[in-house]
């Protein structure tokens, strides 16, 4: 995959939820539409922290309970973000896990099947690669989080990732392993300069990435085409000499920030207090990220190789 959409509506999204969680400074009003009390928490969500759970529609049901009972509802402990059904960072890695688990074992079914039948690699990697972008399109632009389209996108990945690993893997030896190494070491970095703040997400960087990504995924396409008709002995572009390569090092990077936005979009949902739904989201943007990370290193290590 050349681009990944999810992290717009992520971003969104967090600032629709952060708005809930902000309750006006004092001596400032309320909004407007939005009466003074209990402003600061969406309807339909429990008291504040630490506060007694009271029955909804039942004003005054403290005046019937026992001193005893008061006593042990206020001893209980603040609801966190799982009692109150908010997104957690455990969400987030769990369902990530859980994804990336997916690809990569579908990815080790295609490396084999592929590999004993080489003719079907071809289907197998385009049916892979255009059915998980379109996927993740369907993804990104709908209204609810759709569980059981994020896991078929997870398989398609994962037909995509074994087919073109192994085809890869007989015509550039010891690519793979490579690519592998140089993804992880690159998802930890950028994990690493994202957190100390060397690498810094805004607003504009986002809006200068989604346009950059965009335009990269229609050079692939265009490229791709191009390849089939023999351009660049297969590559299309990519078999240009230097250029090709040049490219091939931007892709890296696009791919490269791409975590770094995913790490971002996490970070504010979290603290936007998200339902924890959106766990599968942001579990499905960063799997898909990693991937196209991998893909665009397997393909400059590929043409440096060729070299």
């Amino acid at each position: 995959m050349a681009t990944n959409p999810v992290f717009n509506r992520i971003d969104k999204e967090a600032q629709q939820y952060a708005g809930f969680n902000q309750a006006p400074q004092q001596g400032q009003a309320a909004p407007q539409g939005h009466p003074q009390q209990g402003y600061g928490a969406p309807q339909g969500y429990g008291p504040p922290q630490g506060q007694p759970q009271m029955p909804m529609g039942y004003p005054g049901a403290s005046e019937s309970m026992s001193p005893e009972q008061l006593e042990q509802m206020y001893r209980q402990a603040p609801a966190g973000p799982a009692e109150t059904g908010r997104l957690t960072l455990d969400d987030v890695v769990m369902k990530s896990l859980a994804l990336f688990g997916i690809v990569l074992v579908v990815a080790a079914g295609a490396w084999f099947f592929v590999g004993a039948q080489p003719e079907v690699a071809m289907p197998v990697w385009l049916l892979g690669m255009f059915g998980s972008l379109g996927l993740s399109f369907a993804i990104a632009f709908q209204k609810k989080v759709n569980v059981p389209l994020i896991v078929a996108h997870a398989v398609l990945q994962g037909m995509f990732l074994g087919a073109v690993s192994v085809t890869f893997n007989a015509m550039w030896p010891g690519v793979v392993t490579t690519a592998v190494v140089a993804t992880m070491g690159t998802f930890a970095g950028m994990f690493i300069a994202w957190k100390v703040g060397f690498i810094k997400v805004t607003s504009k960087s986002r809006r200068i990435f989604g346009m950059m990504a965009m335009g990269y995924l229609v050079f692939l396409l265009v490229n791709l085409g191009a390849s089939f008709m023999g351009f660049g002995d297969g590559w299309g572009v990519f078999g240009m000499g230097p250029l090709g390569i040049l490219i091939s090092v931007l892709g890296v990077a696009l791919a490269s920030y791409s975590l770094a936005v995913d790490f971002d979009s996490v970070d504010r949902g979290i603290q936007a207090g998200a339902p924890e739904k959106y766990s599968w989201l942001m579990g499905h943007g960063l799997v898909a990220s990693l991937v196209w990370l991998y893909i665009e290193f397997l393909r400059l290590f590929a043409i440096l190789q060729s070299d």
